[in-house]
């Protein structure tokens, strides 16, 4: 069965959810985790205390939030198990259309990638 990431991705410090939003979005998980089909997730703190390492030209620099260039950042993730692309692509429809109808006031990108079980067979 084919796993995805979800990443919800928003402008940093604008405040927390509404509580209506928070209490759909429980009841949303909670049918998802039933169905077997949400493995896990959650969400994440600012970037305040986030790390990066880059690498740049075989050089590896620590560089310490919080982060001024950012202007959105991932807020949360969950990790899904769908039977078809087709399927998963509604289901994160309809994760979306939580956040419009509850938090209609924020600009909101849900993102849903398909993870990789390592190299593609080439058929050799």
């Amino acid at each position: 069965m084919p796993r995805f990431m979800g990443f919800v991705r928003m402008e940093e410090n604008i405040g927390m959810p509404p509580q209506a939003l928070m209490d759909a979005m429980d009841v949303y998980i909670g049918e998802q985790a039933a169905k077997g089909v949400f493995l896990d997730g959650g969400g994440l703190y600012g970037t305040e205390d986030a790390v990066n390492f880059v690498v740049r030209q075989g050089e590896v620099t620590r560089v310490d939030g919080p982060y001024a260039e950012g202007k959105e950042v991932v807020g949360g993730w969950a990790i899904l198990q769908y039977d078809t692309l087709e399927q998963a692509v509604a289901e994160q429809e309809e994760f979306a259309r939580l956040h419009a109808k509850h938090w209609p006031d924020v600009t909101v990108i849900s993102t849903l990638r398909q993870i990789s079980d390592g190299p593609e067979e080439t058929g050799a």
